[in-house]
């Protein structure tokens, strides 16, 4: 059996070259969605922004020149972003519900 941070590097991997070949919202999509099961799964923010780190320096090792990077580095980020902001959203949604059920603060006299 494959434990949740290794099945999420086996399934990224490809996600992510993916999307760097074709760069498109499809793509956009499954990182989305990725990172949704991962953070599912229980699978750290921290250990996605690790997985997605190291993949992006694999990739990078490749480039043939400047412009490149620059342009791998910048798809690299939009997809990043897309598999984290399920993350955000739960976190936004959790900070919500607590400030809902917080008491009023009380003002000095």
């Amino acid at each position: 059996m494959v434990d949740p941070l290794e099945r999420f590097r086996l399934d990224y991997a490809p996600l992510m070259l993916r999307y760097l070949s074709q760069r498109d919202e499809a793509g956009l999509k499954l990182a989305y969605d990725r990172g949704r099961a991962a953070m599912l799964e229980s699978v750290s923010l921290l250990d996605l922004v690790r997985v997605h780190h190291e993949l992006f320096l694999d990739v990078l090792a490749t480039v043939r020149d400047v412009e490149e990077a620059q342009s791998v580095a910048r798809a690299a980020s939009t997809l990043l972003m897309d598999l984290i902001a399920s993350f955000e959203m739960s976190q936004r949604a959790f900070m919500e519900s607590r400030s809902s059920k917080d008491p009023p603060s009380r003002e000095a006299p």
